[in-house]
């Protein structure tokens, strides 16, 4: 296959429905020779920050010289995003070849589109001899085809309802799903902060006999009196580790306790060989970029050229912030952040969402705080249409709230109500973010 019909090959497996479960993974990974014992690695899960932890740990070991590879999903705009090394995505030369190899193995059997893109991570990066891989769960984390793996380090950020049909519908069950990636003497780094999912992850841990460093107990993010912050080693092998004047290139208070869990991760992997100093840590946290995820862009309304450094109060300018939460604990983050670290004369919220997320939490937080509101709807047969997302919303947000399904229309009567001090917020599904960045500023990978 050359690159198009791979891809249009990988685009029909997802007429197939998510399945959970490692045997379709286990038994293909047979067949070529267990590429995922190949490799060392560090497994992500969690509901929200596991893009962010991930690009950490691979920005701040590239930069050092480091080969790491990164499987991240979804993508934006191109399936080619989800794999990395270092810097750079798979070609599309290497992902047709890999693609026609699997499917060749594979014959007349069928794995899901999520099952093909971790076979192909796996195999991309066996044959790479790198350093590290970096792999972050699709779904839940007990049955997700990447559990496949024994990883130097396991990393959950965080737990909070998501996915519920999928995982369950209470917090516990979703942790315990999140907690499947934990392996026998493999030291786990968790972010999560409700006794009930803590709970949950302390006592796999115990079962397993693998050592726990828990946020706000093995290690901590403290403010510091300016617009710096400090990573504490409190207990266990990262007590006394202190790294001062640290500062987060990304946006929002909450990225600081996702590099904690980094800088935590990495702290455990330097006792596995790995070479990382403070002052790598330092600077490889101001270089840390996620595209899609607070990401601010601003164009020049003529030219549509992007604006490194804008003027203020430049007539010409429109002023975007694009953001993939989509659910509850995602915008609840966007809104206090939005509250608390942007100034803004008028808000303009363009929202699209998929019709499985819990609409009646989401589209009337941010419909509260926004001063115009246009719904509309991403690509995709879970988007949800609308007068859907309308129909969450209470009476008094209807008046400022106006309907626009195409979403480059959505866009144009946005930027026609924006002027100079106000900005466009993008927000609600990682589908919608990855059709307007394209639109707004072109593809991530060539």
């Amino acid at each position: 296959m050359n690159y198009i019909e791979a891809e249009s090959y990988l685009n029909n497996l997802q007429l197939h429905k998510i399945k959970l479960g490692l045997e379709a993974m286990r038994a293909f990974l047979e067949r070529v020779d267990r590429p995922e014992t190949k490799l060392k690695c560090v497994h992500v899960a969690g509901t929200n920050g596991k893009g962010s932890v991930s690009m950490t740990l691979l920005t701040i070991l590239a930069r050092l010289g480091y080969k790491v590879g990164l499987y991240t999903s979804p993508h934006l705009s191109s399936v080619r995003e989800r794999f990395r090394i270092n810097d750079a995505s798979i070609s599309k030369e290497k992902f047709a070849e890999i693609a026609t190899k699997i499917r060749e193995v594979l014959g007349d059997e069928k794995i899901t589109y999520f099952e093909f893109t971790t076979a192909i991570a796996f195999l991309w990066f066996a044959e790479s001899n790198l350093d590290l891989v970096i792999l972050e769960t699709g779904l839940g984390g007990r049955l997700d085809a990447t559990n496949v793996i024994v990883p130097l380090v396991s990393v959950i950020t965080n737990v909070s309802m998501d996915h519920e049909a999928y995982l369950g519908h209470d917090l516990e069950s979703i942790a315990s799903e999140k907690a499947g990636i934990i392996k026998s003497g493999v030291p786990v780094v968790s972010g999560t902060e409700e006794d009930r999912t803590t709970g949950v992850i302390r006592r796999k841990c115990l079962e397993l006999g693998a050592d726990l460093y828990q946020y706000g107990e093995a290690f901590s993010a403290d403010p510091d009196e300016g617009s710096t912050w400090t990573w504490r080693g409190l207990d266990g092998s990262l007590a006394g580790l202190e790294i001062q004047g640290l500062r987060c290139s990304m946006r929002g208070n909450y990225q600081r306790r996702n590099a904690s869990l980094s800088l935590a991760a990495l702290k455990l992997l330097v006792g596995k060989g790995f070479v990382v100093s403070p002052s790598d840590i330092k600077d490889g946290l101001l270089e840390v970029h996620w595209p899609g995820r607070l990401e601010y862009i601003v164009l020049d309304r003529e030219t549509r050229e992007q604006i490194q450094n804008p003027e203020p109060d430049n007539q010409n300018l429109v002023h975007y912030l694009l953001d993939g939460a989509h659910n509850p604990a995602g915008v609840d983050s966007l809104v206090l952040t939005l509250k608390e670290e942007y100034a803004y004369r008028k808000l303009i919220v363009v929202w699209g969402a998929m019709s499985d997320k819990d609409l009646f939490r989401t589209v009337p937080a941010i419909a509260a705080l926004a001063d115009r509101l246009i719904l509309t709807k991403p690509a995709g047969q879970r988007a949800a249409e609308p007068a859907q997302l309308q129909a969450c919303l209470p009476a008094e947000f209807q008046e400022k709230t106006e309907l626009v399904a195409d979403v480059v229309q959505a866009l144009k009567m946005a930027e026609q109500e924006a002027g100079p001090g106000d900005i466009i917020v993008v927000a609600g599904s990682l589908y919608l973010i990855g059709a307007v960045r394209t639109f707004l500023v072109g593809e991530l990978v060539d």
